[in-house]
């Protein structure tokens, strides 16, 4: 098991395009490997990360192959200091997590009609191996946590 509270402001290990990137344009864009697909995505495995808008913690997590797979993802402590999931053994053996320090936690954002509408799913984060970037949506034994955690307490 690996609890993940090291680096929560670690981000992708490459300078990231703009929202705007065209598919085309992909190709300086360092890809993640997904290790099992993604929900609903199951041709999905190649995605990038692109950061939403310089300085930015929102990226976009984009399949390469498939525009309908696209995921608007945030590192937790943006709206969740202290959320720290703790991944399991066969996890960080899937991904090949030595430390820690490798692993950028991202959770997945449903954008509601406005900020307060808006909700994170933290049963199940994004977790990326930053040196080897493999990545696996993880669903947490937690269920204490949420699938549509509001980002702002009411």
């Amino acid at each position: 098991m690996i609890s993940t509270d090291l680096h929560p402001h670690q981000t992708a290990p490459a300078a990231q395009p703009d929202a705007t990137t065209s598919r085309s344009d992909m190709s300086d864009v360092p890809l993640l490997e997904m290790v099992q697909p993604m929900p609903g995505f199951p041709a999905a495995r190649q995605f990038a990360l692109v950061q939403l808008d310089e300085g930015s913690p929102a990226c976009d997590l984009r399949a390469v192959d498939d525009p309908d797979a696209r995921f608007l993802v945030v590192p937790p402590d943006v709206f969740f200091p202290g959320y720290e999931p703790v991944i399991d053994d066969a996890t960080v053996e899937r991904l090949g997590i030595d430390s820690a320090e490798d692993v950028l936690v991202l959770v997945v954002v449903n954008v509601g009609g406005s900020l307060a509408e808006s909700t994170a799913n933290l049963r199940a984060p994004v977790v990326v191996n930053t040196t080897t970037r493999l990545v696996q949506q993880v669903v947490l034994d937690d269920v204490d946590l949420s699938l549509t955690t509001p980002l702002l307490a009411s």
